[in-house]
């Protein structure tokens, strides 16, 4: 962990180059649905609490006359019940919306109480259903879109019948809940190293065309989060890097990209989640820029989101006393989400709260309290509470009493409703097997990815023009290190996926992997053995995984480089890790940073490191010393070519 000291030197340094203006680098028969492109983004005003409210853009050519008349003839006809669960998002297990597995059975009832998803949404009315993997619900490309169209099926019979936004987490890079055959891009920091908006566009729009192919039409990406904090548990390569200005740049890209596709994309997680050093999932972050900080560093990429047209913004579980000294964390801070998002930033699209079973927001107040608090904040969605029996009795509780009214709930409701009228749900909430074969996974879709991603590659040391390697002069290599267990449905493990890749390019390759995690990292006769197998080799290839002090990945690298063999280092996630392979004699010959382990950032890593590309990445953050973290060993914008 990093000192607070050591984090205000990095905050202070990229809050400079922020005003310098520096960046970095840069079911029935459904028919078929061709999203139409997203309307140019309309501006809030300028000012505070006076500027008028930012409606996210629409689809060109919308009736909106007629998505008014049916909203209000749609809530006029609802039940209190009705509205209620149309705030809410919820997980269910299995692959089908009425015959999952029967171990899928067991758990819907165990914890819903319903035996699958056509129950979930006739019992609790739900207005969303959020796909994850450990809930099988994601398996094929078909079955998902299958399980899609069973979903609206079952919503379309209600009594009412509103169709339901599917939502997942699908950052890409080391959070992706659809994988291959899905086409797999780079994660956010990689763009970030990439620089370039239009790539970053060109990602979320080819992304987003693939998920509404599968019938999910909410995705929660992009990342707005401004990662300065080399130690943060939970965001680091998720994020596009530190510097604000950039991260604004790319977060608009995407919003933009995802938005043209027909998927409503969310801006998580406000206020800021960039400068922690707590893991919310477990819990309870505290920020602790000032107000004067939090304008410079941590809105910029949300005020870019929001001038974008975003649909959604998340929540963010953590305390952030500069914005409200309560002790109450942001999702259910009416000052922060009301005051500041709402009033001072002028967004009057969906706020939607961060996994409600989170131990950041359950720390203070029951299951039963926390989405009436955060409606009370100014939440619309409430996502996947750790009991849904729970939340949706307190909320009706609450209206019943006086304590919500139900004005309140309307509002959030018609929030809702309005989104899913212009991402086209209540024109046509269907997909296709056509549209699965078209669109998901195409060869032309996997080569964009690929192209991206060789632009993404950063070479950040290379003494001696080590690299590029060739197969004359380095023909026998050995691919040794950490086998991180790869993001879902992505392939790997990376040794066999680097192996494979050079094999493929003309080298002759050996995978000899040393272990899964970063700590402790591998044993002493793991070491060994790749030592011994090092010998003799023309070159080796060594991964590293989020080294800390004290890992023995350190010691692996340095006994390679013993060898007398060159040596080339891959860090696959945070790129930090090569300020703790320094030193007289122990540093590698060359070091990459790919900031994710997925099959398409190796393949184009392997391709770097054979010639075949180009290195271009920019480090979208700055590297400190591990010795002195007050000082950079590596700026943001570094990066070697050849």
């Amino acid at each position: 962990m990093h000192t607070t000291t050591s984090r205000r030197a990095l905050l202070t340094a990229t809050l400079a180059a922020a005003a310098a203006g520096a960046t970095a680098g840069a079911c029935s028969a459904p028919t078929d649905s061709s999203p139409a492109p997203v309307a140019p983004a309309r501006r809030p005003a300028s000012g505070g609490a006076s500027a008028s409210p930012s409606r996210p853009t629409t689809q060109p050519g919308r009736d909106h006359e007629r998505d008014r008349r049916r909203i209000d003839e749609l809530i006029g006809r609802m039940t209190l019940d009705q509205k209620i669960g149309q705030l809410f998002v919820m997980r269910v297990y299995g692959d089908s919306a009425t015959h999952p597995d029967p171990a899928d059975v067991a758990a819907n009832r165990k914890d819903i109480g319903v035996d699958n998803a056509a129950e979930l949404i006739a019992k609790y009315h739900v207005g969303g259903v959020m796909y994850i993997g450990w809930a099988h619900n994601i398996r094929s490309p078909h079955q998902v879109a299958g399980l899609s169209n069973g979903i609206q099926k079952a919503a379309l019979a209600a009594s009412v019948p509103v169709p339901v936004l599917i939502s997942t987490d699908q950052e890409y890079g080391t959070v992706a809940r659809v994988g291959a055959p899905a086409t797999q891009f780079p994660g956010a920091m990689a763009l970030g190293a990439g620089g370039s908006a239009a790539d970053a566009r060109t990602a979320a729009r080819t992304a987003g065309a693939e998920l509404a192919a599968l019938g999910i039409r909410q995705d929660y990406a992009p990342i707005a989060d401004v990662n300065v904090n080399p130690a943060n548990p939970v965001i680091g390569v998720r994020s596009f890097g530190a510097d604000p200005k950039a991260v604004a740049r790319l977060v608009a890209a995407q919003v933009e990209g995802y938005q043209s596709a027909g998927v409503a994309a969310t801006a998580k997680h406000f206020p800021g989640h960039g400068d922690t050093s707590v893991d919310s999932h477990v819990g309870l972050p505290r920020i602790t820029h000032s107000r004067k900080e939090w304008e410079r560093l941590d809105a910029p990429p949300f005020r870019a989101a929001i001038e974008a047209g975003i649909d959604s913004i998340m929540t963010a579980h953590l305390l952030f006393p500069a914005l409200d000294p309560a002790d109450d964390p942001a999702t259910l801070s009416r000052p922060i989400l009301t005051g500041v998002l709402r009033e001072e930033l002028g967004y009057d699209g969906v706020v939607v709260t961060d996994s409600l079973g989170m131990q950041g927001v359950r720390k203070k107040y029951g299951d039963d309290r926390v989405p009436v608090l955060a409606l009370k904040a100014g939440v619309d969605q409430l996502l996947n509470p750790p009991k849904l029996s729970l939340a949706f009795e307190g909320v009706r509780k609450a209206v019943r009493s006086g304590e919500l009214d139900e004005d309140r709930i309307e509002r959030s409701l018609r929030r809702i409703l309005e989104l899913k009228a212009r991402r086209g749900l209540f024109d046509d909430p269907y997909t296709s097997d056509r549209a699965v074969n078209r669109t998901v996974g195409t060869r032309e879709h996997r080569a964009t990815a690929d192209r991206i991603a060789e632009r993404t590659t950063t070479l950040i040391t290379n003494r001696g023009g080590l690299l590029p390697l060739s197969p004359r002069r380095h023909r026998d290599l050995l691919v040794v290190g950490v086998d991180a267990a790869a993001p879902s449905g992505t392939g790997g493990p990376p040794t066999a996926v680097l192996t494979r890749a050079l094999s493929g390019l003309g080298f002759r390759a050996e995978a000899l992997p040393t272990g899964t995690g970063s700590s402790p990292g591998p044993s002493p006769e793991r070491i060994e053995a790749a030592v011994a197998a090092a010998r003799g080799r023309d070159a080796v290839i060594v991964t590293t995984y989020d080294m800390v002090a004290g890992s023995t990945q350190r010691t692996l690298v340095a006994r390679l480089v013993a060898t007398g063999v060159p040596v080339v280092h891959l860090a696959l996630s945070n790129p930090y890790d090569i300020a703790r392979l320094g030193g007289r004699g122990t540093a590698p010959g060359a070091s990459l940073a790919t900031y994710c382990w997925t099959d398409v950032e190796l393949r184009a890593a392997a391709r770097v490191i054979a010639g075949r590309a180009t290195p271009r990445g920019k480090l979208p953050v700055a590297v400190e010393r591990a010795d002195d973290p007050s000082r950079e060993l590596y700026p943001i914008g570094h990066g070697l070519t050849y």
